[in-house]
C-alpha cells in the first residue's frame, strides 16, 4: 500500500492505493476542508499560516482511513512554483554540466535567488532537428519545507513532492485512453486556474494564474488557445479535460450546475469535445466508494502521483 496527499489552498486529501504491476486501485481515502487563509500559496511569502493546525487536520485523516504512513508522495498548489520550458539545440552529456547549463538559464528569470531555489528538471520533447525540450520546475526550498513539515506534523516524512498539476496529467497518461496529438488540460480552482498543452505526452505549454471569475478564466482560455494557434502551430485538440470543477460535495448542486456550464463553455469556445477529470481510467475504486465529481477531482492528482511512482 501507498499513500498520496494534497494539500490545496481549500482542502486536504489522502488516498492509500494497493496494486500489482501497473493495475492500480484506490483502497481508501479521506478529504477534508481547510478554513480561508490557512494555505495560501505563493512564489515567495509565507504559505502556511498554522502548520500545526493543518498537520493535525492531516492526522485526523489518516486516523479516519485508519493508516499510520511513514512515508507519502506529496502534491502541492501550482502556485508555490514557477515552471519553465527550455529548448537546446545540443544537450551536455554529463548531469553536472546540464545541471548548470539549466541553473544559469533560469537564473535571470528566477523571482527569488536561484541560490536558495530547488530546481528540477524533465527531459520532454525532441525535434526533428535534433533540439530537445527540458521542462523546469523552480520553487524556494523553504517554501516547499512547510508542506513537508505538515506531513511531518502527521507522521509521515514526504518523499515525491510534486505540483498538483503535474499529476492531474498524470492520471490522465496513465488512463487507458491517454489522449494522443494535442489535448489540453484545464484544471480550475477556487481562485485561480492552471491550463497545460500537451502533445501525446510531452507538456508543451503550462500557464497558472489568478483567475477567479468566469471572465478571469475566459481570459486564461482565451491567451491560452491564442498561444495554442499561433505560437504552437496549433490545428486543434483531440481532447480537452476539465479538472478541478466537480464541486466540494455530494449535495453541491449549485457547483454541478455551474461545472456543466464551464464545460460547456469550453466546447464552445475552443471547438472541441470536454470530458470532465475521471481517474477511474487509471486505477480502481473499491466497491464501498462512491464516485462522486468532487472525490474523482480530489483522487486525481494522488492517483497521478503513485502511477508516477509505480512507472518510474
Amino acid at each position: 500500500m501507498t499513500v498520496a496527499v494534497e494539500i490545496a489552498r481549500h482542502r486536504i486529501s489522502a488516498a492509500s492505493i494497493t496494486g500489482r504491476d501497473r493495475a492500480l486501485s484506490v483502497a481508501a481515502h479521506a478529504l477534508d476542508g481547510l478554513p480561508p487563509g490557512a494555505v495560501v500559496p505563493s512564489l515567495n511569502e509565507t504559505n502556511i499560516a498554522d502548520p500545526k493546525m493543518v498537520g493535525t487536520a492531516l492526522r485526523r485523516l489518516f486516523e479516519g482511513m485508519a493508516i499510520r504512513p511513514r512515508r507519502v508522495a506529496l502534491a502541492i498548489p501550482d502556485g508555490v512554483a514557477k515552471i519553465s520550458l527550455l529548448r537546446f539545440e545540443q544537450v551536455p552529456e554529463q548531469a553536472h554540466d546540464l545541471d548548470e547549463l539549466i541553473r544559469w538559464q533560469v537564473r535571470k528569470a528566477a523571482p527569488f535567488r536561484i541560490e536558495d531555489a530547488q530546481v528540477s528538471y524533465l527531459r520532454g520533447r525532441r525535434d526533428a532537428d535534433g533540439s530537445t525540450e527540458f521542462v523546469v520546475v523552480m520553487a524556494r526550498r523553504d517554501i516547499i519545507r512547510e508542506y513537508e513539515d505538515v506531513c511531518a506534523a502527521a507522521g509521515a516524512q514526504a518523499g515525491v513532492v510534486d505540483l498538483t498539476t503535474f499529476n492531474v496529467i498524470n492520471s490522465v497518461l496513465a488512463g487507458s485512453r491517454a489522449p494522443a496529438g494535442d489535448w489540453l488540460l484545464v484544471h480550475v480552482a477556487q481562485e485561480d486556474a492552471t491550463m497545460a498543452i500537451l502533445r501525446g505526452e510531452h507538456l508543451v505549454f503550462f500557464r497558472h494564474r489568478s483567475a477567479e471569475g468566469e471572465a478571469g478564466l475566459a481570459d486564461l482560455v482565451h491567451q491560452t488557445a491564442m498561444y495554442y494557434e499561433d505560437r504552437l502551430s496549433g490545428s486543434g485538440f483531440s481532447r480537452v479535460v476539465l479538472a478541478g470543477a466537480g464541486g466540494t460535495g455530494a449535495d453541491d448542486r449549485h457547483a454541478r450546475r455551474d461545472a456543466e456550464y464551464l464545460r460547456e463553455a469550453l466546447e464552445q469556445r475552443l471547438g472541441a469535445k470536454v470530458d470532465p477529470i475521471d481517474p477511474r481510467q487509471a486505477a480502481t475504486l473499491a466497491d464501498r466508494i462512491s464516485a462522486r465529481p468532487d472525490l474523482l477531482d480530489a483522487l486525481a492528482p494522488l492517483v497521478g502521483l503513485l502511477a508516477r511512482e509505480r512507472a518510474a
